[in-house]
């Protein structure tokens, strides 16, 4: 598929900042999404190629709609910008710490989803990866697999409502040919958690599978909840 321009939201740091790197380094034009001008051009500068600065607080209106104006043709948005929070029970959160959470995590991408879809149905083969947690399948949130899910439950909630996002969003574009995707990248050394130790975590790798899903042929997949390394995870 021969895409040209990208743009990835929260991309000054963590895993963003790694997915945009590879996209730039597969010859991409990339839109590093950064709400702060400096730290994104220090990233634009670090990643090279055909980055670009786009300033862009996912939870300001504003910023969204001048972002918006700036880019008239996208080929792939990845929502990536999000916030944890703490690791706090449902009976034990503030009601303030969830309406934060939610938005970024949850009303950020609606509002810059909908800003960028004119820019989106102007290509070719249009792509949007939502990254989101494995902690939000709620299939797995049942099961054995995270054992003490009931912490950190604004942003593990979170997560499930950006996962449902992305199945209707899948169905509403899918006339316009837009292929939309969830992705989990796996816990990562990022200032997103401290739960991670020196050598594990690496945010490249889990960068990787959302590039793969970024750069989709026209026969892949929408409306599907993948990890990093590719396998399909349940909702």
């Amino acid at each position: 598929m021969e895409t040209s321009i990208a743009l990835v939201t929260g991309a000054n740091k963590g895993i963003g900042k790694e997915i945009a790197r590879q996209l730039a380094g597969a010859g991409l034009t990339v839109y590093v999404g950064s709400r702060v001008a400096p730290r994104g051009q220090r990233t634009v500068q670090e990643i090279g190629g055909d980055a670009r600065l786009l300033v862009l607080d996912v939870t300001d209106a504003a910023s969204i709609a001048d972002a918006a104006r700036q880019v008239d043709t996208l080929d792939i948005l990845v929502n990536n910008a999000g916030i944890s929070g703490d690791g706090k029970t449902a009976e034990q959160e503030n009601l303030d710490t969830f309406r934060r959470i939610y938005e970024t995590n949850v009303f950020g991408v609606v509002a810059v989803t909908n800003a960028f879809l004119p820019a989106l149905r102007r290509s070719a083969h249009p792509r949007i990866v939502n990254i989101s947690s494995g902690t939000g399948s709620l299939t797995w949130a049942t099961g054995p697999q995270f054992p003490h899910l009931g912490t950190y439950a604004a942003y593990k909630s979170s997560k499930a409502a950006l996962n449902a996002l992305t199945v209707f969003y899948a169905h509403a574009l899918a006339d316009d040919g837009i292929k939309v995707n969830a992705l989990a990248p796996g816990l990562r050394r990022t200032d997103l958690n401290a739960l991670t130790t020196a050598s594990e975590g690496d945010p490249a790798e889990g960068a990787a599978g959302v590039v793969r899903l970024a750069l989709l042929s026209d026969d892949g997949p929408s409306g599907e909840f993948f990890s990093w390394d590719g396998t399909p995870v349940p909702w």
